[in-house]
């Protein structure tokens, strides 16, 4: 399950050391961690990563599968989750750790920045593969953070980005060590951490308006 350590001003948020699919257990704990980060006193940053082969391997496929009549409202709490960190008042960084795929990948581009593994994982949105289209919540997310160009690269193709190609493309905006990935997202949001919640929620409210309105519906889901 998802765990937070506070290397204040700095709380990392560490997703898992499994696949870290979007069970609705994995979100209720992700969900009640980022309650510690927005209602932690004095400045704050947010860092995203994880144990193991996985950042995450995205939605929860086989909790789907046996619970289909719920389809609907997982949707919405997958998308509500995206929304949340995407308009988070607090500056954020994804330490990409290794593979990120599908609803994982959109977690990541949910955040103010990336870093990934220079070495291993893969970053990738394979819908196109498995004939699961983008809802337009989830579409509009990654847009919000891609050049088009990117955007087609990534969303049309399938194609599996290591760290290096992803950092070429735009998906990431560094990359990094093993051992370096935490110190190297922690370099990028500790500076920024004093900024005021309730201005930086609000300017991350109006930047990714369009996006943000269509999470909060329910469309088509992705994997």
């Amino acid at each position: 399950m998802p765990e937070l350590r506070d290397d204040g001003p700095v709380l990392v948020l560490d997703l898992g050391d499994d696949e870290n699919r979007f069970s609705p257990d994995w979100m209720d704990g992700v969900h009640a961690l980022l309650d510690t980060v927005v209602d932690r006193p004095g400045p704050a940053a947010l860092v995203t990563t994880a144990r193991g082969r996985f950042f995450s391997n995205g939605l929860d496929l086989e909790w789907l599968a046996a619970h289909e009549d719920r389809l609907l409202t997982y949707v919405e709490r997958v998308q509500g989750l995206l929304a949340r960190v995407l308009t988070l008042p607090v500056p954020t960084v994804a330490a990409v750790n290794g593979h990120a795929f599908g609803a994982g990948g959109m977690l990541a581009m949910a955040h103010d920045f990336r870093v990934m593994r220079a070495d291993r994982g893969y970053f990738c949105f394979p819908e196109a593969d498995i004939d699961i289209p983008f809802t337009p919540g989830m579409a509009a997310l990654i847009q919000s953070k891609l050049t088009p160009a990117a955007a087609v690269a990534s969303m049309t193709t399938g194609r599996r980005f290591g760290g290096l190609d992803a950092h070429a493309l735009g998906l990431v905006d560094g990359t990094a060590g093993p051992d370096e990935l935490v110190a190297a997202a922690d370099a990028r949001v500790r500076p920024l951490a004093g900024k005021s919640r309730a201005t930086l929620g609000a300017i991350k409210e109006t930047m990714f308006a369009a996006a943000v309105t269509a999470l909060r519906d329910t469309g088509i889901p992705a994997a």
